[in-house]
C-alpha cells in the first residue's frame, strides 16, 4: 500500500509552548529570565518615531526661502503644541503681517533656507509587546523582547482572522454539530472566548462584537460572509492584523461543518480556563495556523507533543487546504502507486477523496491534504 507523510492540525491535552515577544526595533525589556508573566504583562517596550509633517513656511508667510529661518519664533528642538505661533513674517514692504502656527503637537526639527520648508516630527508612538499566555520567561533577548514558555491544552485551527487575543473560555453551545446563533450570546460572554459548534452566521459576529467578545472559536463560516465581515476579499496576504474588535478561529472550514470531535473534547474540557487565541494565518509558504491554547492544563500528557504523525492510508480522515476544494472533509477511499498529471503538467501523487458532505469524489494532490486526528 501507497504511504505519504501528510501534516495534520495540531489538538493536544499537554504540550510545551514557546513564543518569542519581539520589538519591531531596539527598546527596554521589562521582564527578567524565571519570571511569571500573565498574558497582558508588558514584556518590553520602544517608541517609534512620531509621523513627520511639512510645513511651506516661505509660502505660508509670502517671504523669500532665505528668510524663513530668521521668521521662525521658537529655535529649532523647541516642543510646539497645535495652534502655537511659530513663525511670523511681513511682506508687501512691512504692511502686510503673517503668522504660522503648528499643525499639530511635535518638535521643530529643522527648516531649510533653500526651500523655505521646516519639519515638524510629532510625538514619538508607544509601543509595548505583551507576554500573549501565562507563563514564565525562559528567555530574555536584550534590548528587543522575550521568549514565553508554558504548559498548555493546545489547539490548531484552519483558517483565522484577527490578531491576538485572551479570555475564559464559555462553551456556548451544547454540541459540535450546533450552530452558534445570536440569542446564545449575552453579557455574561463579554471579554471570553466563545467556543461554537458546526457554524457561525456574520449576524452572529456582529452581535459577539457588541458584546465586547473576545474570540468566536467554531467549525465553520461562509466565505461570502467574510467578505462582508472584512469589507474586501481576502486575497493570500497573512491574515491577524485585521482590526474587527474580535478574534475568529475555524477549526474545519468554509461552509456548515461540525467540530471534530476530539477538539470539541478538548475546548469543552477546559470550559472557564484562561485561554490565549491568535488569528493569524498563511497558508503557503511558511505555513502559520491560528491557535488557542489554555496554559497550565491539568491533565497528564495523554497527546505528547512529540507524537509522530500517522501516514496517509485508506480510511484516513482529512482535510484539503487548498483550492478547488480547500475546507472540505472527506476520507482517503483509493491511494493510486503511480504518478498522476495536473493542470499544471506537474507529476504528483493523488489520493482519490470521498467527500462527507455529499459523497462527492476527487483525485487530490496529497501534498494539498492533512489527517485529522480522531
Amino acid at each position: 500500500m501507497a504511504h505519504a507523510y501528510t501534516p495534520g492540525l495540531r489538538v493536544s491535552e499537554l504540550v510545551r509552548v514557546r513564543r518569542e515577544r519581539r520589538l519591531p526595533l531596539k527598546g527596554e525589556v521589562k521582564v527578567k529570565a524565571g519570571e511569571p508573566v500573565e498574558p497582558a504583562s508588558v514584556v518590553a517596550c520602544t517608541e517609534l518615531p512620531g509621523n513627520v509633517q511639512t510645513l511651506n513656511l516661505a509660502a505660508k508667510l509670502s517671504l523669500d526661502p532665505a528668510r524663513v529661518p530668521e521668521s521662525l519664533t521658537r529655535p529649532i528642538g523647541s516642543r510646539v503644541h497645535r495652534g502655537d505661533v511659530i513663525a511670523q513674517g511681513r511682506s508687501l514692504f512691512g504692511l502686510l503681517s503673517q503668522r504660522a502656527h503648528a499643525p499639530a503637537d511635535g518638535t521643530l526639527e529643522s527648516v531649510s533656507a533653500i526651500t523655505g520648508q521646516m519639519i515638524l516630527r510629532e510625538p514619538p508612538i508607544p509601543v509595548e509587546i505583551h507576554a500573549y499566555m501565562r507563563g514564565v520567561i525562559a528567555e530574555v533577548l536584550p534590548g528587543e523582547g522575550a521568549v514565553v514558555e508554558t504548559e498548555a491544552a493546545f489547539m490548531q485551527g484552519i483558517f483565522g482572522i484577527g490578531g491576538e487575543t485572551f479570555g475564559p473560555l464559555s462553551v456556548a453551545t451544547r454540541s459540535p454539530d450546533e450552530e452558534l446563533t445570536p440569542d446564545r450570546l449575552g453579557e455574561a460572554h463579554r471579554g471570553r472566548v466563545i467556543v461554537g459548534g458546526c457554524y457561525a452566521s456574520h449576524a452572529t459576529l456582529m452581535r459577539a462584537r457588541e458584546l465586547g467578545v473576545a474570540a468566536v472559536v467554531v467549525g465553520g463560516f461562509d466565505d461570502h460572509d467574510l467578505r462582508q465581515l472584512l469589507g474586501r476579499d481576502l486575497g493570500v496576504a497573512i491574515t491577524g492584523s485585521e482590526e474587527l474588535g474580535l478574534t475568529l478561529v475555524l477549526t474545519e472550514g468554509f461552509g456548515r461543518i461540525p467540530m471534530a470531535e476530539r477538539t470539541w473534547r478538548l475546548l469543552a474540557s477546559h470550559d472557564g480556563e484562561q485561554a490565549s487565541v491568535s488569528g493569524a494565518t498563511q497558508i503557503r509558504a511558511g505555513v502559520l495556523r491560528p491557535e488557542v491554547l489554555v496554559p497550565h492544563a491539568r491533565r497528564p500528557a495523554v497527546a505528547a507533543s512529540a507524537a509522530a504523525h500517522p501516514g496517509l492510508e485508506l480510511g484516513s480522515l482529512l482535510r484539503v487546504i487548498r483550492e478547488p476544494f480547500f475546507g472540505r472533509i472527506g476520507h482517503v477511499i483509493e491511494l493510486p502507486p503511480e504518478l498522476q498529471s495536473l493542470e499544471t503538467e506537474a507529476q504528483v501523487r493523488v489520493a482519490c477523496v470521498e467527500f462527507c458532505d455529499d459523497g462527492s469524489r476527487a483525485m487530490v494532490p496529497r501534498a494539498n491534504v492533512e489527517l485529522i486526528e480522531v
